[in-house]
């Protein structure tokens, strides 16, 4: 099934010019990028893009790293999007994700892991109307 899913390059990944390297796992692995921007995230668009988080201990330093500098958002389509994305990014946390996953070859730490993806479609479209409107 052909879908459609959003993915974040996180400000650490933009610093050490890492976007093209990570397009090119995307691309090389069938995925189509459809759009694509470098911003600077306001405050507002990262406490809505982390809303599920917001009563977390976490959330300002999670809104405080998404704002401190540019990111690269992309929307990206292909066969199962979603899970492929996900799988090629690794797990949240570089030190335990699988060998040769985009966040085990480039992520910093589990809060500097270098690239999000939606979970699901209902996130991928909540996602993709907060960055894209």
């Amino acid at each position: 099934m052909t879908e459609k899913t959003l993915v974040l390059i996180k400000p650490d990944a933009v610093e050490r010019n890492l976007i093209g390297n990570i397009l090119i796992e995307y691309e090389r692995n069938g995925l189509k990028i459809l759009d694509m921007k470098l911003i600077k995230a306001s405050i507002e668009v990262a406490e809505k893009h982390y809303a599920e988080h917001k009563e977390k201990p976490f959330f300002s330093r999670l809104v405080s790293y998404l704002t401190r500098s540019p990111l690269v958002v992309l929307i990206l389509e292909g066969e199962n999007a979603i899970s492929r994305v996900r799988s090629l990014n690794g797990t949240t946390d570089p030190g335990k994700s699988p060998d040769n996953t985009i966040r085990a070859l480039y992520g910093l730490s589990l809060s500097e892991n270098t690239v999000h993806a939606s979970d699901s479609q209902e996130s991928a479209d909540r996602e993709r109307a907060i960055w894209f409107g």
